[in-house]
């Protein structure tokens, strides 16, 4: 259905605003999506719940089988019944008459059930795929961070060369180099665990579609790419249509479908047996006919009626409390990406191109000797922690970005 086939489109949509570079060895959102889909143990055991599903609906479709039953009286007595001699053979083949249809409703509920699987099959899909999306946001938050971590390593390199010519000319005691070597061995030490921590990633990526060891070398895409966003009120209603409250509706079917095959059981069925009755003692034979109806089957049944009947009232309500909760996630990662946006946008105009001419000043002034070697590391530090925050805030916006579209089922962007 159209769902199945936009599921790659969707979550892909993050980082649809610009096109993705042609590296090697670079892995684009769209073929791990693809991956995942062909290849997600998840994912594929819904086929063979729906194989089950098929076999079971084919058996309940069946009428009643028929027996065959063989009985043996007067037989092993005293008197004219000593032996076999007064012996009473019958052969008889039996069944049950079904009443109200009670195969076709039986069929009904395993066909509720097959498409309320459906349902769930949407839902676990978008569920997996959001994960996916998220641990993809992650790994290219990590990239980038390895890039602004080598820009850490360089700016701490040209302060320890600076230092070490003041020092040289008398202008800057031991002490000061030694914290400038100390201070790149940190950053060079943080940079090897980012590494470390970025491989552990891509492994996180490679086990959606089964692997153990990641076949690429880095992840494609644009982490400051947000775009337009839908207004709330269009992403809300499109909410009201998503799997995860459309499974519902086809939960309150199965219900329903429950309900008409308990009160099919009101009607009694038929028993009935026809059968050959051979007197061993005259050598006749007769037919025997017999049927039987149970008493009171609906009052009997009443109690599986009202257990059906509460069971399907119970959907509604349920239904009622999932989009309540699934509202307040929806606004929760509407606004905070809303929010997100707000602060790196701040970031980038205001705070870190005035962090960078103030650093600029600042290396200006202490190769001059008009500055100490702590004003120069401070103002480097607060380029780079400003730098950081705008990585924060872009991760941020994607991962709202990504849990807006799992649960609306739509791309998040016009």
């Amino acid at each position: 259905m159209r769902m199945t086939l936009m599921l790659p489109a969707i979550l892909a949509a993050v980082f649809c605003a610009l096109p993705l570079r042609a590296e090697p060895q670079a892995l684009t959102l769209q073929q791990a999506i693809d991956k995942t889909l062909q290849h997600n143990p998840q994912l594929h055991q819904f086929k063979f719940t729906q194989q089950r599903l098929f076999a079971e609906r084919d058996l309940q479709s069946l009428k009643p089988g028929y027996q065959l039953g063989v009985e043996l009286e007067n037989v092993a007595g005293t008197g004219e019944a000593r032996g076999l001699a007064g012996a009473e053979l019958t052969i008889a083949l039996s069944s049950v008459i079904e009443l109200d249809n009670k195969a076709q409703w039986r069929a009904a509920v395993v066909d509720a059930r097959l498409n309320t699987l459906k349902w769930q099959q949407q839902a676990q899909t978008l569920d997996v795929l959001a994960e996916l999306t998220r641990n993809y946001i992650n790994l290219l938050a990590s990239q980038q961070e390895l890039t602004l971590t080598e820009e850490a390593v360089a700016l701490s390199e040209a302060l320890l060369q600076s230092a070490e010519k003041r020092a040289a000319s008398g202008a800057l005691s031991d002490a000061e180099i030694m914290r400038a070597k100390a201070q790149l061995a940190q950053v060079q030490i943080g940079r090897d665990a980012l590494l470390q921590r970025i491989e552990r990633q891509k492994i996180a990526i490679a086990r959606f579609w089964g692997d153990t060891s990641a076949n690429f070398n880095v992840v494609a895409g644009n982490l400051f790419a947000f775009g337009q966003s839908r207004p709330f009120a269009e992403l809300y209603q499109r909410l009201q249509q998503s799997p995860a409250l459309t499974i519902f509706a086809s939960e309150r079917r199965l219900k329903d479908a429950e309900v008409r095959l308990a009160q099919s059981q009101n009607r009694a069925d038929l028993s009935w047996q026809v059968g050959v009755r051979r007197y061993q003692a005259s050598d006749d034979t007769s037919l025997t006919f017999g049927i039987s109806v149970p008493l009171f089957a609906e009052r009997r049944n009443s109690a599986a009626i009202g257990a059906a009947l509460a069971e399907r009232n119970n959907v509604e309500y349920r239904q009622q409390d999932s989009l309540l909760i699934l509202h307040e996630r929806l606004f929760d990662a509407y606004s905070q990406r809303q929010q997100f946006i707000t602060s790196h946008q701040q970031l980038a105009q205001y705070v870190i191109p005035n962090l960078e001419q103030a650093l600029d000043l600042t290396r200006d002034a202490y190769q001059r000797g008009r500055s100490n070697y702590q004003d120069w590391l401070n103002a480097q530090q607060e380029l780079l922690q400003a730098k950081r925050h705008l990585l924060e805030t872009a991760t941020a916006v994607l991962l709202s970005q990504a849990t807006i579209e799992q649960l609306t089922a739509e791309p998040v962007t016009q």
